[in-house]
């Protein structure tokens, strides 16, 4: 095994494909001494179940926790939420985990969630209706949208070392979040008794210095970083292991608006935040994809079947009350040639859920969609190639601009699956099927949910 490696962890789906899963092995397996978060926020729900029975679901401490030693880096541009930051280190310390902090970096630029992003967000989606975009409700797009817009108001890990500085932009924040929201058509009068509580956030004038003081009690327990530390840390021997968080087919460019995330999925990212603090390297980069689609809450998803919602119990993966339903469908050729497309340069994949065989569960490989074309926002896409109503294959072209891809979500809405009569039935033939159809080799194939149910086709190099 090298010395010096860089291995990514990339979902290849709408989330929930195994990343903190293979993560875990990967850590254990090659010894990792950090695991390196290069996007998202707290949001991300990665679960990892151990032999012993001990489950954790990792949302912004690294997946490689359970591992005595391994630290986290959160990185620019990960969002970070204090107050989530702390609940999930009570969380892990029942577990096992009592030094997840004092094993945690964070980069000083990484932007906050704040009570009053989170209370925004959750506003705007109630608005939204039938027509809502399916968050999390954790304020993570509302916290990435107002930095965009209001960049001087953006409050950062390191504001947190200025308690006065802290609450001049929290104020500010909250007086622009105010003003946008009170600006909309709809009245507060006029909203369900539940957003009332989101409401008053912006009502209480202590909510910003009691949340600072939380804030600064997660900063306390995190060793300050230097302004090396970040490049130093990736330049450590040894493994690190990028774990990324959601899935490339909810990318910020690639997803299908508007139910996407505000974040870079892909391969691209995890090199940008290399090359950012100086420590270009080379990266072997893994796909990871379950033998058939999930997808937590409102979007399309083409191949959706009520069957596999009832024949597929997921343990760790509930409905949630803000993002709605967890659906299943069937395994997707055109949104997994999409997928890898959208992600960049990958060296291998990982094939997640195989188990799923041995349970007899008919899984089908749809090939095409019986569906009229619409209307394609050529600057990101094209149907490829496309024969009367019937789509084969949607075909990335170049760098699609932010939230343009919302005539392939209209597509995708109403595709007709259409599916192969002969679809893989068995794990060696499914996974046979994505080798082919990828032209990638499946380095790591899952039939489990514990780091010794995944058995390696070959070492990662």
């Amino acid at each position: 095994m090298p010395a010096d490696r860089l291995v990514s962890v990339l979902g290849l789906g709408f989330g929930d494909c195994g990343k903190g899963h293979l993560t875990d092995f990967l850590v254990r397996r090659h010894r990792a001494h950090t695991v390196v978060r290069c996007n998202g926020g707290a949001q991300a729900g990665h679960n990892v179940v151990l032999a012993d029975g001990r489950h954790h679901t990792f949302s912004q401490f690294g997946a490689g926790s359970f591992s005595a030693g391994v630290f986290t880096l959160l990185a620019q541009p990960v969002v970070v939420h204090p107050g989530a930051l702390l609940e999930e280190a009570r969380a892990l310390e029942r577990v096992g985990v009592g030094d997840a902090f004092e094993r945690l970096r964070v980069d000083p630029r990484c932007r906050l969630t704040t009570p009053f992003h989170q209370a925004a967000n959750r506003l705007r989606e109630r608005r939204r209706g039938a027509a809502a975009h399916g968050s999390c409700g954790t304020g993570f797009g509302e916290t990435v949208g107002h930095a965009l817009r209001w960049p001087d108001e953006a409050l950062v890990w390191a504001d947190l070392a200025r308690p006065g500085r802290a609450l001049d932009k929290l104020a500010a924040l909250r007086r622009r979040l105010r003003d946008e929201l009170e600006a909309d058509a709809e009245t507060r009068d006029s909203m369900p008794m539940q957003a009332h509580a989101e409401w008053r956030v912006f009502d209480d004038d202590g909510i910003a210095a009691r949340w600072l003081e939380s804030a600064r009690h997660a900063w306390r327990r995190v060793a300050e970083l230097p302004a090396d530390g970040i490049a130093a840390r990736l330049a450590k021997p040894g493994t690190l292991v990028a774990e990324g968080a959601q899935g490339v087919l909810l990318d910020e460019r690639h997803g299908f608006a508007p139910h996407t995330t505000w974040s870079t999925t892909g391969s691209a990212g995890v090199e940008a935040t290399f090359a950012e603090a100086g420590r270009p390297r080379e990266v072997t980069h893994l796909g990871v994809l379950r033998s058939y689609l999930t997808r937590h809450g409102a979007g399309p998803l083409p191949t959706h079947d009520p069957a596999l919602d009832a024949a597929l119990g997921e343990p760790h993966n509930a409905a949630s009350s803000w993002q709605g339903s967890f659906r299943r469908g069937h395994a997707d050729a055109i949104l997994l040639r999409y997928a890898l497309a959208a992600t960049g340069p990958l060296h291998g994949l990982a094939v997640t859920h195989l188990d799923v065989f041995a349970r007899r569960v008919p899984l089908g490989w749809c090939t095409s969609y019986g569906a009229a074309a619409g209307t394609i926002d050529r600057r990101c896409c094209e149907i490829d190639p496309h024969v009367a109503d019937r789509v084969v294959g949607l075909r990335l072209v170049g760098d699609a601009p932010h939230g343009s891809t919302q005539g392939l979500t209209a597509l995708l809405s109403g595709a007709r699956p259409e599916y192969d009569p002969r679809p893989p039935a068995d794990a060696a033939s499914f996974v046979g099927r994505i080798g082919s159809e990828s032209g990638l080799p499946v380095l790591f194939r899952s039939f489990g949910p514990t780091p010794d149910d995944i058995a390696s086709t070959k070492d990662v190099s």
